[in-house]
């Protein structure tokens, strides 16, 4: 059963959260950081991009960037920029973005759950990167960007949910990017027992985007687990956060794929060759999306087409080999562009579908790439089999949203 338990969030002075708040720092066009960093002195990206108007300059990822992190995280904090809460409470955090309204509960998750499997999930993780997040974390000692998860709808809690958002938020503000976002305070007493209790009555919850961030809360307890001789299960290093939306809540949009060639074919050669295990229709000029499971967009040459796999192509049996991304792979860009490895072959790229399928097409259109296709999003049920049978998915085979904002409500991992 999950255990998602309260915590005293750090959170950013009601004044300043609209300055605070940020996008991930992978997010920004080196110019914009830069634009950033320079007209906004509380922006969280000043901690986690230190040597900005510092002349001594460390790397990415070294002892010396980590230390510097954590003192401009220290002093965000001596300066009233960022407070902790004297109680521990759980956040409802919402986010209103281009139409849709997503409502979640910021908690935290036990280390414990994850190595037992109750929590769920559906992506493999890269060593390399495990360990350098968990040197982050050893180092810094806070998590500022929550794991996102989904649960199985719960009556009780969704109930006090609504009670709870009834109310004026603590936090209300947009960003420049037009999205809405709004955070209540939980802390009565008798609910957050109540939103604890009914958590632990679910027997299994899914990652839905933050799977190196879990597994390297993970490393990061056994590791502090191991050197202390008093060790209780309450520290909490035992612990790390994360944003828990009932499954509802969630949207999971496409994630599509673009080429740089055609693997030395002319176009009617690949229509040819992709006509043996789909059926083809051409579209035009007009921008075509994936209508159903298992049929496909793609743009080459200034049209559109519609990919329907043929029944043969399609292996209902495996939870993996049925998903839109593995046709793809397995029936053309393996055999036919001899794409293989998604992680590492440089004549490929991702577009999330949130880009919208203007942006497939005005990739090839540039002479960027040269071809697109456009992939039917997967939903929950797909992604909750994959993880209840232990399987992987294919890299980029999801893009779910709500993203939340970095530095909104922080966990200390100082005990």
């Amino acid at each position: 059963m999950a255990k998602i338990i309260p915590f005293k969030g750090i959170r950013p002075a009601k004044d300043k959260v609209h300055l605070v708040a940020s996008r991930s720092l992978d997010g920004y066009k080196i110019g914009d950081l830069k634009d950033k960093l320079e007209g906004n002195p509380y922006t969280f990206l000043h901690i986690v991009h230190p040597d900005y108007n510092d002349s001594k300059k460390t790397k990415p990822g070294s002892a010396e960037r980590l230390q510097k992190t954590k003192r401009k995280y220290l002093e965000f904090i001596h300066e009233g920029i960022l407070e902790q809460d004297t109680q521990a409470a759980y956040y409802i955090y919402q986010q209103i973005k281009e139409g849709n309204t997503y409502t979640g509960i910021i908690g935290c998750s036990s280390i414990d759950d994850y190595l037992s499997g109750v929590i769920k999930i559906h992506e493999q993780t890269l060593t390399e990167r495990e360990q350098k997040l968990k040197e982050y974390l050893e180092v810094c000692d806070f998590n500022a960007e929550p794991v996102l998860f989904s649960y199985p709808n719960d009556k009780v809690i969704d109930t006090i949910t609504q009670r709870t958002i009834a109310n004026d938020a603590t936090f209300d503000f947009t960003t420049t990017d037009r999205v809405r976002h709004k955070l209540w305070v939980l802390n009565d007493t008798k609910q957050v027992k109540e939103i604890e209790k009914r958590f632990a009555s679910i027997p299994a919850i899914y990652i839905a985007d933050g799977h190196h961030r879990s597994a390297s809360s993970s490393l990061l307890g056994k590791s502090r687990k191991e050197k202390n001789k008093k060790h209780t299960g309450n520290e909490a290093y035992n612990f790390y956060l994360g944003v828990f939306f009932p499954e509802d809540q969630l949207k999971i949009y496409d994630f599509n794929r673009v080429v740089k060639d055609l693997n030395g074919l002319s176009t009617a050669d690949f229509l040819k060759k992709i006509s043996q295990k789909f059926e083809v229709q051409e579209k035009g000029k007009e921008i075509y999306k994936a209508s159903t499971l298992h049929n496909f967009s793609m743009y080459v040459d200034g049209k559109w087409y519609s990919l329907t796999a043929k029944k043969n192509t399609i292996d209902n049996n495996s939870p993996v080999g049925s998903l839109d991304a593995s046709i793809l792979t397995e029936q053309i860009l393996s055999p036919i562009l001899n794409i293989h490895d998604l992680k590492t072959d440089k004549r490929i790229a991702f577009v999330s579908g949130i880009r919208g399928m203007q942006e497939l097409q005005a990739q090839v259109d540039s002479g960027k790439m040269k071809a697109a296709f456009g992939l039917f999003p997967v939903a929950m049920a797909q992604l909750k089999l994959i993880a209840d049978t232990n399987n992987i998915m294919p890299p980029k085979s999801t893009w779910v949203e709500p993203k939340m904002r970095s530095g909104l409500v922080i966990y200390s991992l100082a005990d």
